[in-house]
């Protein structure tokens, strides 16, 4: 199947800032998304408790900056999303909770030039999936790698799939039950073809190796059920 472009992308998240808003509804198909955003953001305040710049890639409506701001107030953010919706909904609701600079950018993370060394702390909820070739995931890697202050941490929260083909099948078949309780066969047959069409998921074991490669020094894995993980890495 052909995936969807940039742009499709953009205009599907344009038109659903307000369910995004709350991550209750915005993240109804995402298994232990909750657990996921407190692991992660929890992890990157004991790792670098006197943090002050925090860049969130794929920012959507603001929700894991809020929860990192819950945390450690005050953060200089940067936020970054395709969608300019969703950017306004989150530079409204940050800027309510800082006193720190809030700077919103508008475009694609492959495309944005970052300062080098600059950020204590970047999360990456649900964003990294919609990389597509190996060449993205590596350049995006090394990217926020470089942009990260010594000591700083990667957090991700994120959709990912089964190096072996067989538990693969396995594993989306139980996510597929997941759905199910949720909304039954009509709910996961959509999910699943959203899937097909938009996103392009890697393995856990192949973004960690990533991570190594881009010469991150400290991986950590914090949380996995199903198809779904919180793990990070510290430069």
């Amino acid at each position: 199947m052909k995936k969807s472009t940039v742009q499709e992308i953009k205009e599907r998240f344009d038109n659903d800032v307000e369910r995004f808003s709350n991550l209750d509804t915005g993240q109804l198909s995402a298994i232990d998304a909750t657990i996921s955003l407190e692991l992660i953001t929890e992890s990157a305040k004991r790792i670098n408790s006197y943090a002050e710049n925090l860049l969130d890639i794929g920012c959507g409506a603001g929700n894991y900056t809020l929860m990192m701001l819950s945390k450690l107030p005050d953060l200089n953010c940067t936020l970054i999303d395709l969608s300019r919706p969703m950017l306004d909904k989150a530079y409204e609701r940050v800027s309510k909770e800082t006193t720190g600079i809030v700077k919103i950018i508008h475009g694609d993370i492959r495309e944005i030039r970052l300062q080098n060394s600059h950020y204590d702390i970047i999360l990456a909820g649900a964003v990294l999936h919609h990389l597509r070739d190996d060449s993205d995931w590596e350049f995006v890697f090394s990217k926020l790698f470089e942009s990260l202050a010594p000591g700083g941490c990667l957090m991700i929260s994120d959709l990912i799939k089964q190096d072996s083909e067989i538990l693969n099948d396995y594993i989306w078949e139980k996510y597929g039950d997941y759905l199910e309780t949720i909304g039954g066969k009509d709910y996961k047959q959509k999910v699943f073809d959203y899937v097909d069409k938009e996103d392009s998921p890697r393995s856990l074991n192949y973004q960690l190796d990533l991570m190594k490669k881009v010469g991150f020094q400290k991986i950590e894995i914090l949380h996995k059920n199903i198809c779904f993980a919180a793990y990070g890495a510290i430069k």
